[in-house]
């Protein structure tokens, strides 16, 4: 079972890899540090599952995994995140993931949703089961990123609370400067905030980002 690890974190990717090339039946196949990284990664190598971080630098999991997906819908992507949230929860599952797990859960979790989404079934790890229902019964109609802005315009914000620069943000996403700044206003506008500050608050409140990148 080829397996691509996505992880911005060193140590978490040596301790997956380890413990999954030691199982019979997986072979980790390629890592990504970034969302961008996984998904030329998924280009090249094509795996049956990724493993993927929910939040990494440059490009989040979340919108990694719609990237992915959209290219190669039959790959199989577990969401792996130190938080139980609904938004990241609920996000994920909404991009095509068939998993989500917490990175304090055991080796054995791992490997049973690895072999539950490879046989065509979803699997939620116990822990987050009541969020994502608390979600659905009485939050889902709050407003929040993912229904006010567009998926560029995500990806800008959080490359904008990232700290990368007009230039760089252009460069990454293959457009140009003024395409990044007509971007920027759209945000401001929809978002109804004035400076940069509020807006790296704003996406990492809502999980675009982290503090921890």
């Amino acid at each position: 079972m080829k397996i691509i690890i996505a992880d911005n974190h060193k140590m978490i990717r040596d301790g997956l890899r380890a413990l999954l090339d030691g199982h019979p039946s997986m072979n980790v196949i390629a890592e990504a540090v970034n969302g961008r990284e996984c998904v030329q990664a998924a280009r090249e190598t094509s795996p049956e599952v990724i493993v993927m971080d929910v939040a990494m630098p440059e490009l989040n999991g979340i919108e990694a995994t719609r990237h992915v997906l959209t290219e190669n819908p039959g790959i199989k992507i577990i969401g792996l995140s130190m938080h139980s949230d609904r938004r990241y929860v609920a996000e994920m599952f909404k991009a095509g993931a068939w998993g989500y797990l917490l990175k304090d859960c055991a080796f054995e979790e791992l490997v049973r949703a690895i072999e539950c989404v490879t046989a065509g079934q979803y699997y939620l790890s116990p822990s987050v089961t009541g969020s994502l229902i608390q979600d659905y019964l009485y939050k889902n109609n709050e407003e929040s990123v993912f229904s006010l802005l567009t998926p560029r315009e995500r990806e800008v914000l959080q490359l904008i609370a990232e700290g990368k620069t007009t230039t760089q943000i252009a460069a990454l996403l293959f457009v140009s400067e003024k395409t990044v700044e007509t971007h920027r206003r759209q945000i401001m506008k929809k978002l109804k905030l004035t400076s940069i500050a509020e807006l790296t608050k704003y996406a990492i409140r809502e999980g675009l980002t982290s503090p921890e990148i």
